[in-house]
């Protein structure tokens, strides 16, 4: 009798395995990409998974591949990769694997993978746009600026969050991209800290300014940012003691001759009117 109940648990529980097992493969992710802001770091891919799921590993080049611990058997489509890569320097790559939902089995031995392109976070991410404050000097012609660094995604050891200067430290450059208002004229002004001086501008004129992350050291191609918001300098309306001698002389000429003018014209008319009237 007890042979008989061992028996049938035994099948029953074979049966519940057989219905949790997948046959077969399962479809393999398309289109993984990168996409890095500031450090911030997410491997997407696509399709959306049905009745299956997604696993990430990653690992730098020459090392052991290790799992996300935020993306294993998941059914999105994303996966953010920020805090596990903690060497910015390395070179990653991630595979995005497909295999069954959490509590399925199947009989395959290496589940099917897609494999990322290379990435660097000191040399790929995007350097987002920074923000600037400027000063016009007295007499106009100079424009000095101070650049506020952007913030990351990163933290240091007691959990401080950083700038990009605190990443980049001495390979991180500034530019300035400004032009005369209603010019398309552009020019450039680069400096190795946050303060941007312009220089021998036209007096009484307006300029708009840009700036930009510049970073020689990542290579060609990867070493500007993106640029900030347009700000514009205001032109102040011009004191007496901006005008040249011969423009001052003129303008009191033109003021005289409209008085005398104004003058000869009004005596002209009352001595008309007195005329009507004898």
């Amino acid at each position: 009798m007890y042979q008989g109940k061992e028996i049938f648990l035994v099948l029953g529980f074979s049966t519940l395995l057989l219905f949790n097992t997948v046959t077969g493969s399962f479809p393999t992710a398309e289109n993984v990409s990168w996409s890095s802001i500031n450090f911030k770091t997410l491997l997407s891919w696509s399709p959306k998974p049905v009745n299956y799921s997604y696993t990430v590993e990653f690992s730098a080049l020459g090392q052991n591949r290790k799992r996300s611990p935020y993306c294993i058997q998941t059914s999105e489509t994303e996966c953010d990769l920020t805090q596990q890569l903690t060497n910015i320097k390395e070179t990653y790559t991630a595979d995005v694997l497909s295999e069954p939902v959490r509590g399925a089995t199947s009989d395959l031995v290496e589940f099917p993978y897609t494999r990322s392109t290379k990435f660097c976070p000191y040399t790929d991410t995007i350097i987002g746009k920074p923000d600037f404050d400027f000063t016009v000097s007295k007499d106009g012609r100079t424009v000095s600026i101070r650049v506020i660094d952007p913030p990351t995604a990163l933290f240091n050891e007691q959990n401080q969050p950083l700038n990009i200067r605190d990443v980049f430290g001495k390979d991180l450059e500034y530019r300035a991209m400004y032009r005369r208002a209603g010019s398309t004229g552009k020019k450039y002004q680069t400096s190795p800290t946050n303060d941007i001086e312009l220089t021998r501008l036209d007096k009484g004129e307006s300029y708009c300014i840009m700036v930009q992350a510049w970073i020689p050291s990542r290579g060609f191609g990867k070493e500007e940012g993106s640029f900030s918001s347009t700000k514009c300098t205001s032109v102040e309306p011009k004191g007496i003691g901006e005008y040249s001698p011969a423009v001052i002389a003129g303008a009191i000429v033109t003021i005289l001759a409209i008085v005398i003018t104004a003058i000869v014209v009004a005596v002209v008319c009352c001595r008309r009117r007195q005329k009507d009237v004898v």
